[in-house]
């Protein structure tokens, strides 16, 4: 610093008498007397002490402004950031913030969604005369007197016993169609169907399909209101759903959920399943009323829930809308659901099958029984074989074997590939109709 001040010290001095050499030399001896050209030298190094202070100042204030606008935009330094360990996927930048914020928003209310489906929800009230059973030696002459003798008038005057039930049905054709599931109807003498509008009207049954708990009813009203029938395939998990239906008898209600898992099956609920499970609460009347999305759509029919005490517990079941849609039609059609049927049992196969057969992993479906004469039978298969394949496409459970199999019409043949006595076989099922739930009992 001292070079410093006395190089600025010379240099001023110089310049001063453009002369082009110093007049003095610059002495600092503390306690001599100061010569004249000492004083003119001390008032030259305070000149430049201001100066360099000037120039330091700004110097300064420079660095601090450099640093402050590097450390907002780091991007002007030129350099590359650091590489980081591990590529993480992050959210995006504040750019992309408000579309993030506005599709995970939903509305405040669905009262808009309720206003749409739940005109079409009814509530469904069945009745059924139990037949009184009389006693084992109530015919006997030699006891008849002990429980009277009226004849056919006293069989009259008895009074009869009579079962009601009640569950939720869901219109969807004006002409006066209704989907329900069939445990709520089966078995009714009369059935009675409410509007919400407080219209009433006996309902006749038009045909049940207890493999997939679906019945169709019908009802004589004009101006109906029709429900809207929604894409069950394209419901995710995590979608918002509400259940419209009657639940204990206390009226039309609506409770709000999500979509919890699609596609749940080998619950032993019935035969064909693919259900839609929920967290909205479903409770005994609701069965039979809708399952809709936030738009108002119905995208299942709720059928069942899984419970100990009877209520709900969070877990429920609804068939999907489109399942539901095809057994109505054919229903509507022809009275019956039509479906290919191979005459063949199955049972999954385990990991040990599965080594057994030398596989990788377990996949495809063990041959447990075939019954003499039907398709399979005619085919060649034989109990022990494992299919593998049905027209290509891979079989991986029983319920997979069921659906495609029951989606060919009668009289359709069906590729099957799989495995027998441990050699690749190739077998041509020519399905009939599968016979009803009753006639394979």
């Amino acid at each position: 610093m001292q070079f410093m001040l006395e190089f600025f010290a010379g240099f001023l001095q110089w310049s001063g008498n453009g002369s082009g050499r110093a007049t003095g030399t610059i002495l600092l001896v503390s306690g001599l007397p100061l010569s004249g050209a000492t004083r003119r030298s001390g008032k030259v190094i305070m000149q430049a002490r201001r100066v360099i202070r000037f120039l330091l100042g700004y110097v300064l204030l420079g660095a601090l402004v450099a640093a402050g606008i590097l450390w907002l935009y780091p991007e002007w330094s030129g350099s590359e950031p650091p590489s980081r360990v591990v590529e993480l996927r992050e959210a995006p930048v504040s750019a992309d913030a408000d579309d993030r914020a506005r599709r995970q928003s939903g509305p405040v209310s669905y009262a808009d969604a309720v206003d749409m489906a739940a005109p079409a929800v009814v509530n469904i009230f069945t009745s059924k005369q139990l037949s009184r059973e009389d006693h084992p030696l109530h015919d006997d002459p030699m006891f008849r007197h002990f429980f009277g003798d009226g004849g056919p008038e006293e069989d009259t005057r008895r009074p009869q016993q009579t079962e009601t039930n009640l569950g939720s049905g869901v219109i969807v054709s004006d002409s006066g169609f209704i989907l329900t599931n069939n445990h709520v109807i089966d078995g009714a003498d009369e059935i009675q169907v409410a509007l919400a509008d407080g219209r009433s009207a006996v309902a006749e049954v038009v045909g049940t399909d207890p493999e997939t708990d679906l019945a169709v009813l019908r009802i004589e009203l004009d101006d109906l209101p029709v429900i809207t029938l929604g894409r069950s395939e394209d419901a995710r998990v995590g979608d918002v759903a509400l259940v419209i239906g009657n639940p204990f008898g206390v009226g039309q209600t609506v409770t709000q959920g999500i979509i919890s898992a699609t596609g749940r099956s080998q619950l032993g609920l019935s035969t064909f399943e693919n259900f839609i499970q929920t967290d909205a609460a479903i409770n005994p009347g609701n069965s039979g009323g809708a399952l809709i999305n936030a738009m108002g759509d119905m995208v299942g029919l709720n059928t069942a829930i899984f419970s100990g005490s009877g209520g709900s517990h969070g877990i429920g079941f609804a068939i999907p809308a489109e399942l539901a849609q095809g057994v109505m039609e054919s229903i509507i059609e022809t009275g019956r659901v039509v479906r290919g049927w191979a005459g063949v049992e199955v049972q999954n196969l385990t990991r040990q099958l599965a080594e057994s057969f030398a596989l990788d992993r377990p996949r495809g479906v063990l041959v447990a029984g075939v019954m003499r004469g039907g398709p399979a039978d005619r085919a060649g298969l034989r109990p022990g074989d494992l299919i593998l394949e049905i027209e290509g496409e891979t079989v991986r459970n029983a319920q997979d074997l069921l659906r495609l199999v029951t989606e060919r019409a009668p009289g359709q043949t069906l590729a099957v590939s799989g495995v027998s006595d441990g050699e690749a076989v190739d077998w041509s099922v020519q399905v009939r109709e599968r016979p009803r739930l009753e006639e394979m009992r």
